[in-house]
């Protein structure tokens, strides 16, 4: 049978420029399906090194992805394709994004509501340096905090050439940041003919409608050359309450486990000076609620019975009763999208270019929450208005006869206001980039040399209004003394008592919103100043090729804010608390990196080179220091390379941690002292009475308000990594018959970060203040009267080292076309071999184990093994794709509702050690794409189906939202796309 080399793997190709065959998430190596007989590719510029270099001498672990790869996946944002990636960790995405919900992060970062971000190695996305064709990309704003990542939605997935992940640090090249890795993402260069693509994508739910529409042209002539991409971007929502996973609060469990207990029929919980029950002769606490159905419009007040409280028209509140939030939430946050690119070049000289590049990016966003919760009283922890309410006993919708202070007999009221609706958030955000280059090279002697210049300019401005945000000073004169309410125009009093009425449509009137609510707005914005010269070239030769250098000067100044609306800056919002954020950074840097090959063509020594780099950065606010580099590439035989790098490290600390004045995160925390009597050690008893906690106490709802600040005193994180591996593409292969290309890569990795900032972990501390009640940990943490911990604050530090270490290798296959077609098999897998986290505790930092691990809050899991196999079959016009995905098991803590409602041994896989096993997941993709000739294969048809198994994430106990993790699992549902393309 007579074969042919395959040469139509179109979906796989970058430019002829760099000469590069590429795979979804592979190495970039070159195929051996190339001539040996051509010429060696140009030296370009490859991320990770500013020497121009042969692309086949891979000296740096690099994955490639083409556009091509994204557009195979269904994706539509840069951001959920690379969060396939098996590299990549856990990062704000569309499906886990929560403004309201949760608060703002306990990292400094802000929210990111609407953005997508990258992680790489579980590291966090602040330690991933996001470049844009070689140079920085602004980060991002939300209206929500100052963010210390890229929010990727900013890049136009129409310019997208290729992208490139550098598996390796990176500071001595690039700077700060790039401590996990680098994504280089590279734009489009090609400058001839137009280009109109669409796509079209939606859940078989029906739900999660996705369209994308791009056009993109480019021309050139004799000195110049432009291009041009604008892309339109529609992604709907899709709601918690549409999945059955994410219905109810803790999945599997009972309704009300685990809920709220700020209910839309009210909880109440205080002392009656009027009962004494057990006769010990203090007032007994009160918590009830009230019936469905019941009346209160200020003249039919419910019946209260002081002697008999659970009874008439009340309840002893329960689990039943707490209220199911859920449902409000977003699945898929919905977004719009309109990016603008263009890039132009003109040739001023024979050797002297001049490159323009301009951006524009407009996102409109939201996100959704339920109603706004509005807890009052000693234990409420809900700021100053609320935490100190006073609602007098003739208060008209008052029914129980009594004043109700919070700072003598109020514990708590939690009314969930489902009139008001729920709380929506919406993000505008403006992102503009501007650069200009000028570049050429130059001959000293016969030595070339090459320079560029580059000014770098990038900007964002994010506006977000919130809706339904109740203004916590006005409701506490609405609810207090009514001649003080009724003396300020437009007050109403309000009726906080009143459930939802016989008709279940509520007891808050309209007039009582339009006096209590306010619509918050919200603004953040970041520049990005930034100025590049380098010069790199050859001085003299060696055995294996010129003595080369490159050189540089860099000149960077970010600046950041976030401003809260005035009301939230105030204090007066009954939601989450905000000040505001601003400050700056600068730095001067200069780098210096040399590349030896110092032995060639010698046996067993094809080619031996050794690399070195150093780079001094100095900052305004932190000080000087500099990091090292050093490498070594051996190319045994043209078969086998191995390559060895050491790298230092460097992060500075970010605006938003730096500056930020103060913020709050809602975190789901076990109390140790909930149930303590029955659950509690002999030594957690005698330490929660000591703490004052009663022993009737159960934590009132899952969720610990903590609040967290920046620190002006942080120090710059630093880093050690190594990075071992090998690559081998046999010769052998080039003479089977049914082989046209064969590879494996195989990389180590071992970083070891020191000084880490962070705050410490809450969980964490709570626990060990509940052990030891050392101030060391209970200093910050007060509780009310009731036992609820009511402020709980917290600083960012340098306290924390990680150390991580693990594995990636790849495999590509792939067969000669024949007359059954051809096939092509790409395998790119990665091993987390460990990941330890070390926080403060009794006896200085102590270790925690997090590969294989679900932290659940915030949502982050450390999934040991992850695996892609992307399967092509090449058939006349025809290709078939099969994506294979599969993610480890992972193991979560049960959380203290499940333990507390007698669920552990039902709902945790472990009911002994309280932990639960989330199984591991395979989820299998499918796509058929058409490319006719009669069309001179300049029109694509695809249509696809992710999740065609209908995989459903593993359920989550412990998770923030929606029962699953977000940023590992997709969403529940298979997803159905279409793509057509037209070139012209």
């Amino acid at each position: 049978m007579a074969t042919r080399k395959i040469d139509r793997w179109r979906a796989r190709r970058l430019s002829a420029t760099a000469g590069l065959c590429v795979a979804q998430t592979t190495l970039m190596i070159c195929c051996s399906a190339a001539s040996g007989a051509e010429n060696q590719p140009e030296e370009v510029i490859v991320t990770g090194s500013r020497i121009r270099q042969n692309p086949v001498d891979a000296v740096a672990p690099l994955q490639t992805a083409s556009a091509a790869d994204i557009a195979r996946s269904g994706e539509v944002s840069v951001g959920d394709y690379l969060q396939r990636m098996p590299i990549s960790g856990s990062a704000i995405n569309r499906s886990n994004n929560a403004s309201g919900n949760l608060g703002f992060p306990p990292d400094g970062g802000g929210i990111g509501a609407g953005a997508a971000e990258i992680d790489l190695r579980y590291l966090t996305s602040k330690r991933v340096l996001v470049l844009v064709d070689g140079k920085r990309w602004v980060r991002g704003s939300s209206a929500s905090g100052v963010s210390g990542a890229v929010d990727l939605n900013t890049v136009p997935t129409a310019a997208i050439e290729r992208i490139e992940v550098l598996q390796d640090g990176a500071s001595p090249i690039y700077g700060s940041d790039a401590i996990a890795g680098v994504v280089n993402i590279i734009t489009r260069s090609d400058f001839s003919g137009a280009n109109f693509e669409t796509n079209q994508a939606m859940f078989d739910e029906g739900d999660g409608y996705t369209q994308d529409y791009s056009f993109s042209f480019g021309s050139g002539g004799e000195r110049s050359r432009a291009f041009f991409a604008a892309s339109y971007t529609r992604q709907d929502a899709v709601y918690s309450s549409d999945r059955a996973l994410s219905r109810e609060v803790v999945y599997g469990a009972p309704p009300g486990v685990g809920a709220s207990g700020n209910t839309p029929q009210g909880r109440f919980i205080f002392l009656d000076p009027r009962g004494d029950f057990d006769g010990d002769g203090s007032p007994d606490v009160i918590d009830i609620t009230l019936n469905n159905g019941v009346l209160n419009d200020g003249v039919t007040l419910p019946l209260y019975n002081p002697n008999d409280p659970a009874s008439g028209d009340f309840h002893a509140f329960g689990t039943a009763d707490r209220f199911n939030y859920r449902p409000y939430n977003y699945l898929i946050t919905p977004t719009r999208r309109v990016n603008l690119f263009g890039k132009a070049e003109y040739d001023i000289a024979d050797n002297v270019v001049f490159k323009f590049t301009a951006a524009y990016t407009n996102r409109k966003s939201s996100n959704q929450a339920a109603p706004n919760p509005l807890p009052m009283g000693s234990d409420a922890g809900a700021g100053f208005y609320l935490d100190n309410i006073f609602i007098p006993a003739d208060q008209r919708y008052n029914p129980f006869g009594i004043d109700l202070d919070g700072r003598t007999n109020l514990i708590t009221i939690g009314r969930r206001p489902l009139e008001a609706g729920p709380r929506i958030f919406e993000q505008t955000v403006d992102t503009w980039l501007v650069s200009g280059t000028l570049s050429g090279d130059l001959h000293l002697g016969k030595r070339p040399m090459f320079w560029d210049v580059s000014l770098n300019w990038g900007q964002n401005n994010a506006s977000q209004l919130g809706h339904n945000i109740f203004n916590s000073r006005k409701l506490a004169l609405a609810l207090g003394p009514e001649a003080a309410c009724l003396a300020v125009p437009s007050c109403v009093p309000f009726n906080i008592f009143g459930g939802q009425g016989p008709n279940g449509e509520g007891s808050i009137t309209q007039a009582m919103l339009d006096w209590a609510t306010f619509t918050q707005s919200d603004q953040s914005a970041q520049e990005l100043n930034d100025i590049i010269a380098n010069l790199s070239g050859d001085i003299f030769d060696l055995p294996a090729g010129p003595f080369a250098y490159a050189l540089g000067f860099e000149y960077r100044k970010e600046t950041g804010s976030f401003t809260p609306d005035a009301t939230v800056q105030a204090g007066e919002t009954a939601d989450v608390p905000a000040l505001p954020t601003a400050g700056e950074t600068r730095v001067r840097e200069a780098y210096l990196e040399l590349r030896a090959p110092i032995l060639g063509d010698l046996p067993a020594i094809k080619r031996l080179e050794l690399s070195a780099a150093v780079r001094y950065s100095d900052y305004d606010n932190i000080g000087s220091d500099n990091v090292l580099k050093g490498g070594i590439y051996w190319r045994v035989v043209d078969d086998l390379a191995v390559r060895a790098n050491y790298a230092e490290g460097f992060r500075a600390p970010n605006i938003g941690e730096l500056f930020n004045t103060g913020s709050r995160f809602d975190s789901n925390i076990n109390d140790p002292c909930s149930n303590y009597l029955v659950n509690g050690s002999a030594t957690v008893q005698a330490n929660c009475a000591a703490l004052g906690v009663p022993t009737t106490f159960t934590q009132l709802n899952q969720q610990i308000s903590v609040q967290t600040g920046g620190n002006e005193n942080l120090q710059p994180e630093t880093s050690k990594t190594w990075t071992v591996g090998f690559t081998y593409n046999p010769s052998w292969a080039d003479n089977a018959s049914w082989i046209s290309d064969l590879t494996f890569d195989v990389n180590y990795y071992n970083i070891k970060l020191e000084d880490a900032i962070q705050a410490l972990s809450a969980q964490i501390q709570l626990t060990n203040c509940v052990n030891t009640l050392s101030p060391l940990f209970c200093d910050g943490i007060v509780r009310g009267p009731g036992g609820s911990i009511t402020a709980f604050a917290n600083q960012l530090t340098n306290i924390g080292r990680i150390e991580t270490d693990g594995f990636d290798w790849t495999v590509i296959l792939a067969t000669p076309e024949q007359n059954w077609g051809g096939l092509r098999f790409q395998w790119a897998n990665t091993y987390l071999g460990g990941y330890k986290e070390f926080t403060l505790g009794t006896n200085g930092l102590v270790g925690t184990e997090r590969a294989g691990i679900e932290v659940g809050s915030p949502t982050r899991g450390y999934v040991r093994y992850k695996s892609t196999l992307a399967v092509d079959w090449l058939l006349h016009d025809f290709v078939t794709s099969l994506t294979l995905r599969y993610l480890s098991e992972l193991t979560e803590t049960c959380p203290g509702s499940v333990v507390d409602a007698g669920l552990a041994a039902s709902l945790c896989s472990d009911p002994v050690n309280l932990t639960n096993k989330m199984d591991s997941r395979f989820y299998t993709d499918l796509q058929l794409s058409w490319t006719p000739s009669a069309f001179d294969h300049q029109l694509q048809v695809a249509i696809g189906i992710n999740n065609i198994l209908d995989e459903d994430p593993p359920p989550c106990l412990s998770c923030d939202l929606n029962n699953y993790d977000g940023t590992l699992y997709p969403v529940p549902g298979r997803y159905i796309h279409a793509r057509a393309a037209l070139k012209f």
